[in-house]
């Protein structure tokens, strides 16, 4: 069966899953866009509840079940990225407690407060991922994981990786129950350059929002930590300051 009408209930279901977070969450599914990462998704036990698959455009191995096909106006009107690729993947959203996560000794996390933007922190998952970060802990999240530009931004990284959402009395308990050096990117005249800090250690490093930094509450919880810069400007993107990070713990335990 093809579906070629915008008010096929299953379309306007996807149309609601992409544009209304409360709604995503409550449904506990998401979707996913692309070929890559409907294989990433996959790859990493996601499970897939359907697929809808518009055969004019998509060029790889189609799914073995749980397809609906779909006309190309269908397609490019669910399609986030336009008609790219011609794959959608509905997909059963996990849930993961910090408590299940088990460093190991020299394991190394990013901490994210408050992070707002979706391209954000789908551009911080890819830079954990390639850089071996064991994993990214979101606190106070006002950005939802399964955001569909999360995904598309992380290239499906965030599958692959150990991501979790925490309050911050817990995630602070955690890492101390773990015995982890927390560095915290504060910026007074106790902070010292990343480099001097020691990541071949459980290691912590925090980051807050790009407009009012880390909150009170983190303020004498590590050892205040910054990123060396010799020009005018006084700080990065936020995404830029967590790869700089993730390279820098790599390139110790590579040494």
């Amino acid at each position: 069966m093809l579906i070629e009408s915008f008010q096929n209930e299953k379309i306007k279901n996807i149309t609601k899953l992409l544009t209304d977070n409360r709604f995503r969450k409550k449904s506990g599914v998401f979707v996913v866009e692309g070929q890559q990462e409907n294989e990433r998704a996959q790859k990493y036990q996601f499970e897939a509840t359907e697929f809808f698959v518009c055969k004019s455009i998509f060029k790889g191995k189609e799914p073995k079940e749980k397809i609906h096909y779909v006309s190309e106006k269908v397609y490019e009107k669910i399609a986030y990225r336009g008609s790219s690729e011609g794959i959608i993947g509905i997909y059963k959203a996990k849930v993961s407690e910090l408590n299940s996560f088990k460093p190991k000794g020299n394991s190394t996390v990013i901490i994210v407060e408050g992070v707002e933007k979706p391209g954000n922190l789908g551009a911080i998952l890819r830079s954990c991922e390639a850089f071996g970060v064991d994993a990214l802990i979101v606190t106070d999240a006002k950005a939802d994981f399964y955001n569909p530009n999360v995904i598309r931004s992380s290239v499906g990284c965030l599958f692959g990786m150990e991501v979790f959402q925490s309050e911050n009395h817990e995630t602070l308990d955690f890492l101390n129950h773990h015995d982890f050096n927390i560095y915290t990117t504060i910026m007074d005249e106790t902070s010292e350059d990343l480099y001097k800090r020691d990541f071949t250690q459980k290691s912590a490093v925090l980051f807050g929002t790009e407009h009012s930094g880390l909150s009170d509450f983190w303020s004498g919880k590590g050892k205040n930590t910054l990123i060396p810069m010799t020009g005018s400007i006084d700080s990065l993107n936020l995404s830029n300051a967590v790869a700089i990070t993730c390279y820098e713990a790599l390139k110790q335990k590579k040494n």
